[in-house]
């Protein structure tokens, strides 16, 4: 489990799990005690769990995007928080229903997945008692992929990664689409924002910007520094 506050009010929490490492994250408003699990993969339960003991009152499930990995832990999540939405862009419809097709491909058991209550909109806000991230459109590893963002903080999904990117052999998946993602969505926040991803540690844009060799063009992205 790792912790980090934002530049103002927002404070997040990882914690990861499953045989995908995933990182599923509590995200919290500090001044009203309300938050929004987002990604809730095979750690859903334990990020649960730390919201009660920080008296956090989770408000919605909020999903980057729909693969196996980001959504097992619904499940377990919405059993615990019975009136908390699931929220997904609906150009990843298609992926969530397809989860337990995914979860065979891989071998790994999941549990009926219930119904999206609520469309992500993009130029919109998730809110959260006096705090929001906006909605921002970021397809490329998965044609809904979203990604959050607000109060010096990011929460990128799988676009992008300390040191790499998203994945994008898988359905849906497509190269210059993700790379003009990275470009238009992340690299134009500013350098001090912190990523926190899908999966390994957080960074930051100005790291990325830098160091990231798809993002300076060693591995074919174009080179955006």
């Amino acid at each position: 489990m790792a912790e980090a506050r934002g530049a103002g009010e927002v404070t997040v929490r990882s914690f990861t799990g499953g045989v995908f490492a995933e990182n599923t994250y509590l995200v919290a408003c500090a001044r009203t005690g309300a938050g929004i699990l987002v990604d809730p993969g095979a750690a859903a339960a334990e990020a649960v769990a730390a919201a009660r003991a920080a008296g956090v009152a989770i408000e919605k499930i909020v999903l980057t995007h729909a693969h196996l990995d980001h959504v097992e832990g619904i499940p377990a999540a919405r059993r615990a928080l019975p009136d908390a939405p699931v929220l997904l862009h609906p150009a990843d419809r298609q992926l969530y229903e397809a989860a337990p097709l995914q979860a065979q491909m891989f071998g790994v058991p999941l549990q009926p997945l219930p119904p999206v209550d609520g469309e992500l909109v993009v130029g919109e806000a998730v809110r959260f008692g006096d705090c929001a991230l906006q909605i921002r459109f970021a397809p490329g590893h998965a044609p809904g992929h979203v990604i959050l963002v607000g109060d010096g903080v990011a929460l990128v999904g799988d676009v992008i990664f300390a040191g790499s990117i998203g994945r994008t052999d898988l359905p849906g998946g497509d190269f210059a689409t993700l790379m003009r993602s990275i470009r238009e969505q992340v690299l134009t926040l500013p350098d001090e924002t912190t990523l926190h991803t899908g999966h390994g540690p957080d960074t930051t844009v100005r790291h990325e910007r830098v160091s990231n060799p798809f993002v300076t063009g060693v591995y074919g992205g174009g080179g955006f520094a």
